[in-house]
C-alpha cells in the first residue's frame, strides 16, 4: 500500500525542516517504482508560503485536501510560534493524529504537538534553542537533549533542522524496511547509520522507546536577533 506523507508548512517555516523529509520520502518512493510514499507539502491555503530567508513555496495540497494522511511531518521554524495558535492547523493535526501511523515533528515543530498535549508522558527532543520553551508548553513530557531523534512509536520527534533527515530515514526503515532506508541515504549521499541499540515499544527485546542515533551534529541556524527557531 502506498502511504500518504503530509508535510505541514506555514509562513516562516524552516526550509530544511520540510525539504529534508520531502527528499527522503520522495527519493525512497522513486527508488521503489513509486510504490511506497505519496509525498505532499500541505498548508492551510493554496497561497504561496513564505519560508525563512526568502524562499517561496507553493503547497501541493491544502489541509482540507489531505484529511487522513498515513504519515504526518510537522516542520519547524520561527513561524511555529504562530502556527501553534492557528485553529485550522491545530484542528488538522489533532484529527490527522487520530488516524496516522506516524506523526513526526522536526525541530520546533514540536511546539504544535506540545500545544495539543500529544507529547504528554513521552520522551521528546527539539532544536537546542527551543528546549526551554518546549518545557513550558509540555511540562509532562520528558525532554532529552543531545539526540538526533527519539522514536516513541507513533510520535517521533527530531532535533534541529538537519536532524529531520535522520528521523525521516528512520521512519522509512520502520515502514518500508532497513534496506529501503539504506538505498535512500546512499542515493542522497547522506552519511546515515541506523541506531543499532534502539528499539521501539512492542519489540521483542524490550518495551522502552527507541532513542535515535547521536551521530553527527545538526546545522545551527544563523538568525538575526530574536530569530529563535
Amino acid at each position: 500500500m502506498r502511504r500518504t506523507v503530509a508535510i505541514l508548512i506555514y509562513d516562516d517555516v524552516e526550509v530544511l525542516d520540510f525539504a529534508g523529509p520531502f527528499e527522503v520520502f520522495a527519493v525512497a518512493d522513486e527508488l521503489h517504482d513509486h510504490r511506497l510514499f505519496d509525498v505532499a507539502l500541505v498548508a492551510a491555503r493554496e497561497d504561496i508560503v513564505h519560508a525563512v530567508n526568502g524562499m517561496r513555496v507553493v503547497p501541493n495540497r491544502t489541509l482540507a485536501q489531505c484529511s487522513r494522511p498515513d504519515v504526518v511531518v510537522i516542520a519547524g521554524g520561527t513561524g511555529s510560534r504562530r502556527a501553534m495558535h492557528d485553529p485550522a492547523v491545530l484542528d488538522w493535526v489533532r484529527e490527522a493524529a487520530r488516524h496516522a501511523t506516524v506523526v513526526m515533528s522536526v525541530c520546533s515543530g514540536a511546539r504544535i504537538l506540545a500545544r495539543l498535549g500529544l507529547l504528554d508522558g513521552l520522551e521528546a527532543t527539539t532544536h537546542h534553542q527551543v528546549f526551554d520553551h518546549l518545557a513550558e508548553l509540555a511540562p509532562k513530557a520528558r525532554l532529552r537533549r543531545g539526540l538526533r531523534f527519539i522514536d516513541t512509536g507513533r510520535i517521533p520527534t527530531t532535533a534541529g533542522i538537519a536532524a529531520g533527515i535522520d528521523g525521516s530515514l528512520h521512519v522509512v526503515a520502520r515502514l518500508a524496511g532497513l534496506e529501503a532506508a539504506r538505498r535512500t541515504a546512499e542515493y542522497m549521499e547522506y552519511p546515515w547509520t541506523p541506531d543499532p541499540a534502539g528499539h521501539r515499544p512492542g519489540d521483542p527485546d524490550g518495551t522502552s522507546p527507541s532513542l535515535g542515533s547521536e551521530h553527527g551534529k545538526g546545522i545551527e541556524p544563523r538568525r538575526a536577533p530574536g530569530g529563535q527557531p
